[in-house]
């Protein structure tokens, strides 16, 4: 997130969250963060919030209905009485301590914030932020001692990395607000933080369709199109760049369209559309068959989107298109595979 200078930082409650499975225990603590020094809070401030992508929104979900998701009515209630932070911090504390029974959930330290003129979507509004730290860095302290200098180590919190992060604007409260997510463990805890904490969902807009198909393109070219296929690496590149050059060059996303100039064969297209049924299916999430291309969200993916073959340790070799102009092949003099590229020019 940028343009946060203007951001105040009004209120912080810190508490320890173990996991109870280990016997770790949950600290409470009976008061807010003492804020005095400007200095600590601008560090809070860009620890907090840096890390956020404003344009991926969530919102908290229900089975039956959001007024019982327990995180919606704590937050509802801080956003009411701007005086009630502590006190819903520590029903916040507690429900999560619930929730982290995973073997793989680390312990760590909860912050519950309230925050004053945060940009989103053009304007300045209050939120709360629900931040947890897991990781902690080792440190180099020096210090003088007499007429020389000492080195002790300390363990700490690098602020250039937010374990677990939850920012909840005052904004569509009756949808369940707008949330934005950090999870950096996802894969390790089972999305704990996301799934039965928080429960939350993507809003179905432009962005996410855009980010997660871009996703299925991916999980599909890197896992089923080689086992299904039996192609090369190379085309497996070719593939991830015809589906990256598509949203790129269009403003639109028809799948029918997609499939034609993207899949070319109609066993890959059958092959494609089942796994994404499963994709859809396993994430309870639905694309339907267009939706508008979200530039951010493309210009994010492309990042992942690797275009490069690797040759053992030896060659690195970068694919943009034209897969008909690289010819793979086996010498039986040397027992080497090699490809071959035809080029027009050498730069």
């Amino acid at each position: 997130m940028t343009g946060i200078e203007d951001v105040h930082l009004s209120e912080v409650a810190v508490h320890k969250i173990g996991n109870p499975t280990r016997g770790e225990s949950l600290q409470l603590s009976p008061n807010a963060l003492t804020l005095n020094d400007p200095i600590v809070r601008g560090l809070l401030i860009k620890y907090f919030l840096s890390p956020f992508n404003d344009q991926e929104c969530y919102h908290f979900t229900h089975l039956s209905d959001v007024n019982l998701n327990e995180i919606y009515q704590y937050v509802g209630g801080i956003f009411k009485d701007r005086d009630s932070l502590l006190a819903k911090s520590h029903l916040i504390a507690q429900f999560l301590y619930g929730k982290s029974t995973h073997v793989k959930v680390k312990e760590g330290e909860l912050y519950v914030a309230r925050f004053e003129n945060v940009p989103f979507n053009g304007q300045e509004v209050s939120a709360v932020g629900i931040f947890k730290s897991e990781t902690k860095e080792t440190f180099l302290k020096v210090f003088p001692h007499g007429k020389s200098w000492e080195v002790i180590h300390e363990e700490g919190i690098d602020i250039r990395k937010l374990d677990k992060g939850c920012l909840i604007f005052n904004t569509d409260a009756d949808q369940g607000y707008k949330v934005c997510l950090v999870d950096t463990g996802a894969k390790q805890d089972t999305q704990y933080w996301v799934r039965d904490f928080l429960q939350v969902q993507p809003y179905a807009d432009s962005y996410h369709h855009t980010n997660h198909y871009l996703d299925l393109c991916k999980d599909f070219i890197k896992n089923e199109y080689p086992e299904k296929f039996e192609v090369a690496k190379s085309d497996q590149i070719d593939l991830m760049g015809r589906s990256m050059n598509y949203f790129k060059s269009n403003d639109t996303f028809t799948e029918a369209e997609f499939a034609e100039e993207v899949l070319f064969h109609p066993e890959v297209r059958e092959s494609f559309m089942e796994y994404k049924k499963h994709y859809e299916d396993s994430r309870q999430y639905e694309f339907g068959d267009g939706f508008d291309i979200h530039g951010a969200a493309v210009q994010r993916q492309q990042k992942v989107f690797k275009s490069v073959l690797k040759l053992d340790k030896n060659f690195h070799v970068y694919i943009h298109g034209r897969r008909d102009l690289i010819e793979k092949g086996y010498d039986e003099m040397t027992g080497k595979k090699y490809y071959k590229l035809f080029y027009d020019e050498e730069a």
